[in-house]
């Protein structure tokens, strides 16, 4: 079995609190860390095809709202973390060392 996106937007909706690789692999029968890693460091994931894997499954409310939110995790003093990468941060003004994130949150 190997990693797919279809796998990364599951575990992205389903989790709750915790949101690390670590606690994904611990999920998934024949899927190391390591592979998940890899393949988050070669593959280009954005919020348009998050929405494109979920908008099926997603209730429409009219008073409910759905928030995606990209986030930089500063990691400027990292040495040893895969999944570092250098990008651009909008509130430092400037490139840096860090993890992107992409959170979604429901409102009802």
């Amino acid at each position: 079995m190997r990693f797919t996106k279809l796998n990364y937007c599951q575990y992205l909706l389903s989790s709750q609190i915790n949101y690390t690789t670590t606690n994904l692999a611990e999920h998934l029968e024949n899927i190391s860390h390591d592979a998940i890693n890899y393949y988050l460091k070669r593959e280009k994931l954005t919020p348009r095809l998050l929405w494109e894997n979920v908008k099926e499954v997603v209730e429409s409310d009219a008073n409910g709202y759905i928030i995606f939110d990209d986030s930089v995790l500063d990691k400027r003093y990292s040495e040893e973390i895969e999944i570092v990468r250098r990008q651009y941060s909008g509130n430092e003004h400037g490139v840096l060392k860090d993890i992107g994130v992409v959170s979604c949150l429901r409102l009802c």
